[in-house]
């Protein structure tokens, strides 16, 4: 019976480790990438096979396959738990290092910038969670802060602490955050009640609320843009 051969007995140029430490990490696609990780296939798959087939799943989208836990990795012939973690871990690794990058930004401007800076925290997350980001006079960054984290379908917003947290740190102006995992970009009448909400409080205290901005995978919506604040 025919033996399918294994990445071992692949030209050297062929092997992922062999073509990272020859050519560079620009040089693998993303499933010689995860076959790296996983170190080896099934019985009937090498690694790299089986790399392409759970990216198949997620329509070759990393964002996507960063949302899926354990378990799901798990469904596939050839990956146990180490290997699930292994997968998990560097796609953590690549959600914090653009984490890192968004906070290097510390003026905030436009919507854009906004988005810009909680894209990195929030885009990729299989459940909703509610930010807050604290600004002095100059829009310069102060702090940020969760007020909350939820299920797909929502979060529960507590204004006191949000205004306790903001009064604190003498934050002249806020801008609020949170995500939809379901990818859907429009504001919901519980968004914009919750926004009213935060707001006319706010302004009891003298701080202003710049903006909501909604994050929905590649796309945000701006409450001030939309004329919604």
């Amino acid at each position: 019976m025919y033996k399918k051969p294994s990445i071992k007995e692949w030209a050297v140029e062929d092997r992922p480790r062999e073509k990272l430490l020859t050519n560079g990490t620009r040089s693998l696609s993303e499933a010689e990438l995860i076959a790296i990780l996983i170190g080896s296939g099934n019985s009937k798959e090498s690694a790299v096979e089986l790399s392409r087939r759970i990216l198949l799943t997620v329509n070759n989208d990393l964002s996507l396959l960063s949302k899926k836990d354990a378990s799901y990795l798990l469904k596939f012939n050839g990956i146990g738990e180490a290997k699930a973690v292994n997968i998990m871990a560097a796609l953590e690794l690549g959600r914090r290092r653009k984490e890192n990058g968004a906070s290097a930004k510390t003026i905030i401007t436009n919507s854009s910038d906004a988005a810009s800076y909680f894209r990195p925290l929030l885009e990729d997350l299989p459940h909703e969670e509610f930010w807050i980001l604290l600004l002095n006079r100059s829009n310069t960054v102060i702090d940020k802060f969760m007020v909350s984290q939820g299920g797909i379908t929502g979060t529960v917003i507590d204004v006191k602490l949000i205004l306790k947290t903001a009064l604190e740190k003498l934050a002249c102006s806020m801008i609020l955050c949170h995500n939809h995992p379901s990818g859907n970009i429009m504001a919901s009448d519980a968004d914009k009640k919750v926004t009213q909400k935060i707001k006319s409080a706010a302004e009891i205290m003298e701080i202003t609320v710049l903006d909501h901005v909604i994050i929905a995978h590649d796309q945000y919506l701006s409450f001030t843009d939309e004329g919604l604040l």
